[in-house]
């Protein structure tokens, strides 16, 4: 959330200020009645992104203040404000470093509208200073990002570029295989955004029913064809002023991309059957797992539609990317099920098996896996027994291609045991092929195994 400061001797105009600010979903605005107070603020270290500061103030006017923040937090963006409407006023605030000039009284209308352009500024600022860095980037809303557990540094950038188009009204298109956490991203982003506390729609559109469509989402009157008995109230209407997450947007219907499109462009749709139009005020979102380029150069999607959902393009990378994240997903897992209380955890043996795994199914797949062996573990920490078996016997792959490791010195017992182990993974750790195998009855096997830790 971008942090706005406001400087002026006047606490009437501050409050005006803080309210036409806040009716747009500016949250973090800090009002600042003393200029020398701001002044050492900044001098201190402080910062933030935008300030609107007044020229004509006792003690340190304007222009001294813009210096000092320019001097000490020179990404801060500075709109002055003053009542006197003098061009060399306004050329003395551009030379010296200012964004904007707004003379009072200030209506909402320009208020946010220069504020706007400055935000939008920084932003990409922001943008540009992350591609740059190589450090390990903060996020200013953690909160909303909490859900998409990472310590991966590809992730974390990925996260901070999310955040501040979250900012904007940017469309944003997020690409990702299928269960890296492109919904989650998309919630965060809304969170993360002015809109926070308005409406937030998830719609799947490999989910909707193609003769119902235009009806999901425009809405449709009452009597507009066969069976529509009442008005219904269409996904746009409903998130009027809000953000809207379509999933699978590569599955959207042709007929319905061109109407889309002017959705987005003009900020109008025509609920069915109804005789005129109506507007919407609408932050889009879209998540794929297609190759949206190949569907535009088959013509299944439109380009102009494709650009325009592209106006910010976010790739989460998939769990194989980002393997470092595996033991932090496990314990966020573990704890959702063990809610109140400490999980039991996992054995190393199960978390270097599940650490060696591609995870084609990603994220969502490593839920599935941990809560299944939660369940058979019984209370217990995670065994390698309690893992699908596709996993274990890719440990017994793993094991039986590795080279004995049988010293000359071994004991008698140590290469009985080693030989039963590695035939029992051979086997796919079948007890009864074992047995058959090395010539030994079944219980005797079953005893060697429960006496080696594999029951």
């Amino acid at each position: 959330m971008f942090k706005i400061i406001a400087v002026d001797d006047e606490q009437d105009f501050l409050d005006s200020i803080r309210r036409g600010l806040f009716t747009a979903g500016y949250r973090n605005i800090q009002l600042e009645s003393d200029p020398a107070r701001a002044c050492a603020m900044f001098r201190a270290g402080e910062s933030c992104d935008l300030a609107l500061l007044d020229i004509t103030m006792p003690g340190v006017n304007g222009i001294e203040l813009l210096r000092t923040i320019k001097s000490c937090s020179p990404n801060t963006e500075c709109i002055m404000i003053s009542a006197s409407n003098e061009a060399k006023l306004a050329v003395a605030s551009l030379k010296e470093g200012a964004y904007d000039y707004i003379v009072k009284p200030v209506s909402r209308e320009d208020l946010l509208l220069k504020v706007g352009h400055a935000l939008e500024k920084r932003r990409l600022m922001g943008i540009v200073e992350l591609a740059k860095k190589n450090t390990l980037p903060e996020l200013q809303n953690p909160g909303a990002f909490s859900p998409l557990v990472t310590a991966s540094r590809k992730m974390m950038h990925v996260l901070k570029e999310a955040e501040l188009h979250a900012m904007s009204d940017v469309p944003v298109l997020i690409t990702g295989e299928s269960g890296t956490g492109k919904e989650l991203l998309a919630r965060a982003i809304h969170l993360a955004s002015p809109r926070a506390s308005l409406p937030y729609t998830a719609v799947n559109m490999a989910s909707v029913c193609p003769n119902f469509i235009d009806s999901e989402f425009f809405g449709h009157t009452r009597g507009a064809f066969t069976g529509a008995d009442k008005e219904k109230t269409g996904y746009l209407e409903l998130t009027h002023r809000g953000s809207l997450f379509l999933d699978e947007i590569g599955t959207l219907p042709l007929d319905l991309q061109g109407k889309l499109l002017r959705v987005i462009q003009e900020g109008e749709f025509r609920k069915v059957g109804a005789p005129g139009v109506s507007r919407v005020d609408i932050r889009f979102i879209s998540a794929t797992n297609e190759d949206m380029e190949k569907l535009t150069a088959k013509e299944l999607f439109r380009k102009d539609l494709y650009y325009r959902l592209k106006g910010a393009w976010l790739h989460l990378p998939p769990l194989r990317e980002r393997k470092e994240d595996i033991p932090l997903l496990i314990s966020k897992f573990l704890k959702e099920q063990s809610p109140g209380r400490a999980g039991s955890g996992i054995e190393d043996a199960a978390l270097s098996l599940l650490m060696a795994y591609d995870f084609p199914g990603n994220v969502r797949e490593l839920r599935s896996i941990v809560k299944a062996a939660r369940n058979l573990a019984m209370g217990g920490p995670i065994r390698v027994r309690n893992l699908p078996s596709h996993l274990r016997e890719r440990r017994g792959r793993q094991k039986s291609d590795a080279p004995c490791d049988i010293q000359p010195e071994a004991t008698l017992a140590e290469v009985e045991k080693a030989h039963i182990l590695r035939t029992y993974e051979k086997t796919g750790r079948n007890k009864a092929k074992t047995a058959k195998l090395l010539g030994a009855g079944l219980n005797t096997i079953r005893r060697k195994l429960e006496s080696y830790g594999e029951t």
